[in-house]
């Protein structure tokens, strides 16, 4: 069981976001997510959107940093991962 976190790539509200994902379940993501002071209402689906000056935090907490590729494959794998099909409700 793994928490990882990739780049902080993406621009919102004015600053960068980076995603936190778990490879094994979301009770995991959601431990790590609150033990580390993230706030549920970033939680999308299957990650959490954190900002970047959390990022080197997470890191220090035990999140592995990958690149994004290996994010979403791994996010894949575990059968955790919501499809933009399926975030459109078809």
């Amino acid at each position: 069981m793994t928490i990882l976190i990739d780049d902080p790539l993406w621009p919102a509200h004015g600053r960068l976001w980076a995603h936190l994902v778990s490879d094994h379940d979301l009770d995991e993501l959601h431990a790590f997510a609150e033990a580390n002071g993230i706030p549920r209402r970033g939680f999308d689906r299957d990650h959490y959107d954190v900002p970047e000056d959390a990022h080197e935090r997470l890191v220090a907490a035990g999140a592995r940093h990958v690149d994004g590729h290996t994010l979403v494959r791994s996010l894949i794998a575990s059968g955790l991962r919501v499809t933009a099909r399926e975030r459109r409700g078809l």
